[in-house]
């Protein structure tokens, strides 16, 4: 392991902790009737794994911006220390858009860092 792959997993986790931030604050926005905020938070977690992955060619490091984003919603997710709420707990009977977002970045964390390597980064057999 060398130390530029470990300051890689390391830049990979700062950005998916400052998109989990933004996807945190913006996934309760609505446009009309249209949850347009988690819609966006979760094609754009879906995009900056994928784009590290692709990148990097290394799993660890789209594990790393996952787990960076993951985190980051655990932390923004709670009541703050002056009892503010960023991911309010939704009325009765209402679909919660931060759970949609909670389980999202888990799920897409998977799909990318399990889908196959391209044929031209699979070593020669």
């Amino acid at each position: 392991m060398t130390l530029s792959r470990m300051g890689a997993w390391i830049v990979a986790f700062v950005v998916g902790a400052v998109y989990g931030v933004a996807g945190t604050i913006g996934q309760a926005a609505y446009w009309g009737w249209f949850p347009a905020g988690v819609v966006i938070a979760i094609i754009g977690a879906a995009s900056i794994i994928a784009a590290v992955r692709l990148l990097t060619s290394d799993r660890w490091a789209a594990v790393a911006t996952g787990l960076g984003a993951m985190i980051a919603t655990l932390v923004f997710s709670g009541r703050g220390p002056g009892g503010s709420v960023v991911v309010p707990a939704p009325a009765a009977d209402e679909l919660s858009l931060g759970i949609i977002w909670t389980l999202a970045l888990p799920i897409i964390t998977a799909i990318v860092v399990g889908w196959p390597a391209p044929a031209r980064d699979r070593p020669a057999s």
